[in-house]
């Protein structure tokens, strides 16, 4: 009998809430965790993109990984986000997520330098060959400049176990159905996310695991809603959902990085917290904020946006 996978269903990516200075926002961060563990969220995922990992000092995440792992308390899996752009200071980031107890890592690729299949092998190997935590790809070439193949990633899961899986952040379906046909053939256990929020019901027709999707910081309930209907084979309300969900990235074109979005649709969901965060991203404008509230009332309704 196949074993489960490692990993699967929605595993947000959590904003990190802290103040300007980069103090954490403990009772923020607890609040915030609280409320997508009782949403029956199926993992978290910190330090990734929308947790402001590129803004922050190799100190600084260490001190976040080192809060968020044991208030979860293992609740629910936890997964930290460890890559740089220098294969030594992963490394050292991953080495320390594992001493602090996380269930896994999620590692993006190096970004400002391209470099070859080769190099990416190479990189990913070392990373691997140096922890014993389950290690999830991370594709987002839109930002990294710099895309892991189908083939890349089947070849770095058939040499290293412990590469158990991928969040594909990517426009092309086709890029994610390759890997669904192409890695899961051979290592069927491997998993399969979608990064975009809209991908999720796609992603899952085709095969994949699931998702982690930033809308599930703020709106957890559809994208837990979309998967569990799915799991049940009641694809009528999964599909509901998923019209739902789809229109919400519209909300990451009011600013950029979208950080600010995220933290602001979480306070509107009446969750108390800090929404400051790490320059070189701003606060969003009154007229933003306003706009926001708006666009979250339309898509979620009343009932939903609290404030």
């Amino acid at each position: 009998m196949k074993a489960d996978p490692i990993f699967k269903g929605i595993i947000p990516p959590i904003p990190t809430i802290l103040y300007e200075d980069g103090r954490i926002d403990e009772k923020g961060m607890e609040n915030l965790i609280d409320f997508l563990i009782e949403s029956n969220v199926d993992g978290l995922f910190f330090l990734g993109s929308g947790g402001e990992f590129s803004q922050m000092s190799a100190g600084l995440r260490r001190e976040v990984a080192e809060f968020v792992i044991p208030y979860v308390n293992g609740r629910v899996p936890v997964l930290i986000g460890t890559g740089t752009s220098s294969t030594m200071e992963t490394i050292s980031l991953s080495v320390h997520a594992q001493e602090k107890g996380a269930d896994g890592i999620v590692v993006i690729n190096p970004y400002y330098w391209p470099l070859t299949e080769e190099g990416l092998f190479e990189h990913y190997s070392e990373i691997a060959q140096n922890v014993d935590l389950p290690i999830m790809l991370y594709n987002f070439p839109s930002l990294t400049g710099t895309d892991l193949s189908p083939d890349l990633v089947l070849k770095l899961a058939q040499a290293h176990p412990n590469i158990v899986g991928i969040k594909d952040t990517v426009d092309a379906v086709g890029h994610t159905r390759e890997l669904i046909l192409k890695v899961k053939k051979e290592k069927p256990n491997f998993v399969v996310f979608s990064g975009y929020d809209d991908h999720l019901f796609n992603t899952l027709a085709l095969g994949g695991d699931g998702s982690i999707p930033l809308s599930a910081s703020f709106a957890p309930e559809l994208s837990v809603g979309i998967y569990r209907a799915f799991q049940t084979g009641d694809y009528e309300k999964a599909i509901e959902l998923h019209r739902q969900l789809a229109p919400l990235p519209l909300l990451y074109k009011l600013d950029s990085p979208f950080m600010n979005v995220a933290k602001e649709a979480i306070r509107l969901r009446g969750i108390e917290i800090s929404t400051d965060v790490l320059a070189p991203t701003r606060k969003l404008s009154k007229e933003k904020k306003k706009e926001l509230k708006s666009l979250l009332t339309t898509f979620l309704g009343d009932s939903i946006v609290l404030s």
